[in-house]
């Protein structure tokens, strides 16, 4: 077994980003279930400083999660697993900007995130590309040696929370996270063997 560990650092990345993303979205997080628009825009003032420093947080989760799984997909091995690997880590650096510049938005313009204004495209972008990384994160697990369990985990995510999606036109993010969060603490307790290794 290699001291490198290059698995367990990369779902250390993955944890800590997930984490620092939950923490940010926990400031006034009952806005996201008021239905009424003037209530959470009241919500949001009242909150103002929290809020402003939950979505620089989340910010930096978004970035964070991508990066541990680009770090994953370099550590694997030639083959279907790194390919699949490589697509879902292409998905989330892909979409990790569009998250970002909405995330900007929203601590920038209160009044807008809570009466719902300007288009929801970017969010729709990131959350396909989430959608498109979970089933390749499946795949490429599903290809390794890890426990099956896992990679089935996130390969049937990814329809559920497609047809979620399409229907809804919207879709927490937290769900994403909680797979991808969930992949980072097994790879974070795996036994890398030379086989497994880069």
């Amino acid at each position: 077994m290699s001291g490198n560990h290059p698995y367990r650092r990369a779902g250390t990345v993955i944890v800590a980003g997930t984490a620092v993303w939950f923490a940010g979205i926990s400031p006034v997080s009952r806005v996201y279930i008021t239905p009424d628009a003037a209530e959470r825009l009241r919500m949001l003032k009242a909150g103002q400083r929290g809020w402003v420093i939950g979505q620089h947080l989340a910010a930096a989760g978004t970035v964070a999660v991508p990066v541990g799984f680009a770090a994953f997909a370099r550590s694997v091995p030639g083959g279907r697993a790194k390919r699949w690997a490589t697509v879902a880590a292409a998905a989330l650096l892909a979409g990790a900007p569009l998250f970002v510049s909405s995330l900007s938005r929203r601590a920038s313009d209160l009044e807008r995130f809570a009466y719902g204004r300007g288009s929801n495209a970017p969010f729709l972008a990131y959350s396909g590309l989430h959608v498109l990384a979970l089933a390749a994160l499946g795949g490429s697990l599903l290809a390794s040696p890890a426990k099956r369990w896992i990679g089935v985990t996130a390969a049937a995510s990814s329809p559920i929370y497609g047809a979620i999606l399409v229907a809804k036109k919207d879709i927490p993010p937290f769900v994403f996270y909680l797979v991808e969060g969930l992949a980072g603490a097994y790879l974070m307790m795996w036994e890398e063997t030379d086989s497994t290794e880069a």
